[in-house]
Parts: structure tokens; sequence; C-alpha cells
């Protein structure tokens, strides 16, 4: 077998809070999240944990859960590396590892790597030559391991279908989602990312939302990808409530599954939402089991 896009499931988890806790008390709320019926969770690489690392042993503390990196900076690591780190956990844990992959930001890569940010696109195709053309003389996994792109613009969005099993935009809109499908075609994985305050009061789910907001906000990769969505220079200043509002959907249970609902109406295949909250290392396990409840519906 290998790891298909129906496995991932209609509706996922993103979320830091397994990289504020000790690893143990992780994993033990990664069995948790499993218990819940969750199919997947996706994890971070910024400043926080080695996602490879991480990965492993909260897969080693569940028996289905599935773990996607959302996602690993290809200028962390050689290509070699990368798929060295992919394969063996793909061989220990099959079809329960998807390696997303991403050029990252060039603040990040400039300024926490040391490494030069400079033509995405050529970095990545680049990138996943060199890990096709890898060497990997240990126990291989049974089944070809799956990977996944950060992406956002046409190109890259295209180069994702093209070469792995598809896209995990981060930071998006709902408009985006029909506009990735189509620049990806009918069959690859189309995985955005949803941020969502459980909160029915405009001002405090709004600040909540700035507050998360703020630092992608600084980022031109984000940025450029909403301009090309018609949102303007003065829309990202503020930002403005009906950008804030696109972002980070907010609102009662039923309001947050309309939001998961529409990207999946506009052919995106699984939804990883991220639960947002006023203390980012606060464990939101109240707010996942709403989300669990919305499974079956979606």
């Amino acid at each position: 077998m290998a790891l298909t896009k129906e496995a991932l499931g209609r509706l996922g988890l993103w979320t830091f809070q397994l990289d504020v806790q000790p690893m143990r008390e992780a994993q033990k709320f990664a069995a948790q999240i499993e218990e819940l019926g969750f199919p997947t969770v996706w994890v971070p690489e910024a400043v926080g944990r080695e996602p490879f690392a991480s990965t492993a042993l909260l897969l080693s503390a569940t028996e289905r859960l599935i773990l996607a990196t959302g996602i690993a900076s290809l200028h962390a690591r050689s290509p070699m590396t990368m798929q060295a780190g992919w394969k063996t956990i793909t061989e220990a844990f099959p079809d329960r590892f998807l390696l997303g992959i991403g050029v990252s930001h060039q603040p990040a890569v400039e300024g926490f790597h040391g490494g030069n940010y400079d033509k995405p696109y050529s970095t990545m195709v680049k990138y996943l030559d060199a890990m096709d053309r890898g060497l990997f003389f240990a126990a291989q996994p049974s089944a070809p391991p799956a990977r996944a792109l950060a992406a956002l613009g046409p190109k890259m969005l295209k180069l994702a279908a093209e070469r792995t099993m598809g896209a995990h935009p981060y930071f998006v809109p709902v408009e985006h989602t029909p506009i990735a499908r189509a620049a990806m075609g009918p069959d690859a994985l189309l995985a955005p990312e949803q941020a969502v305050v459980f909160s029915r009061d405009a001002s405090e789910a709004r600040a909540v939302a700035r507050g998360f907001m703020k630092t992608y906000l600084g980022l031109p990769n984000y940025t450029n990808n909403l301009k090309r969505l018609g949102w303007t220079d003065a829309d990202i200043a503020g930002p403005t409530d009906a950008l804030v509002d696109a972002i980070v959907a907010w609102g009662s249970p039923d309001d947050i599954h309309a939001r998961i609902k529409a990207h999946l109406d506009g052919g995106a295949d699984h939804v990883c939402v991220q639960v947002l909250s006023s203390d980012p290392t606060k464990v939101t396990m109240d707010e996942f089991r709403q989300l669990a409840s919305m499974i079956p519906s979606l």
C-alpha cells in the first residue's frame, strides 16, 4: 500500500501545541487526539522541535494517527538528509507519514539558517531532483513514501501536483482553494490550513486572529499571495476586519463547520484546522472535541 489522500481524512488538525508540551505529555496528547477520531495531525518546523525526531516520537506513541510536517524547510537540511529521514520514518511507520516540504521565508532562511533565499521555484525543483537521486542503503519502506509541497502560487501548485502527492497551502482564504484546484488538476491532494477561533464575540475573536496574523503579514510570500487574490495594501496594513475574517474563521461551531465545508466544496480534499486562543500555550482539547464531532458530517 501507499498513503492515500483518502486516508488523511476530510478534517485534520494543524497545531503548535505538541511542540509546547514536554515530549512525554505531547505523546499522551497525540494519543488523545487519535482517540477523538482525527486521522491526521500536522506539525510545524520553525523555531521549535526538529520535525523528524518529533514525528517519530509521536508516531511511536499512537497506533493509527498519520503525522504530516507542515512544513519541513528544505533550507534546514540537505536533499540527501531529507530523503533519508523521510524513508526512515516511512519504513518504521508504513502509511502514517506525509512529508510536507517548503522553501520557507527569506527572514527565516537568512536569519535562522544563514542560507540564501533566491528563486523559490527553481530551488524546489533542484531540491526534489536531488532528493530523487539520493542514495539510501538502509531498510527500504514497504511502499512509496509520500510527500507534498507548501504551495501558494500557480507554478508551485502545478509542481506539487506533478512531483508529489499534492499541496499544503497555509494562511489562505477560501477563495484560494478553487484557484489551487484549477492549477493542480482534479487528482492531486489539496490540503489547506484553516485557522479558527471558537468565540462568538467579534472583538475577542478578531483580537486573537490579529495576534496570529501579525507575523505572517510581514512575510512577502503570504502578502503577495493575498494581493494575487485581490486584497490591497490597505487591507493588509490594517489588517481590515474583512481580511481577518477571511483568514481566520470564528464564531459558533456551526460557523467553523461552514468554513471547513466551504474549502471542501471549493476543491480541497483535506482541511487541517489550527485552533487559536489568546494563550498559544493553552491546550485546547475542548475545541478539538468540538471539531471531532464535525468529522461525520464532512
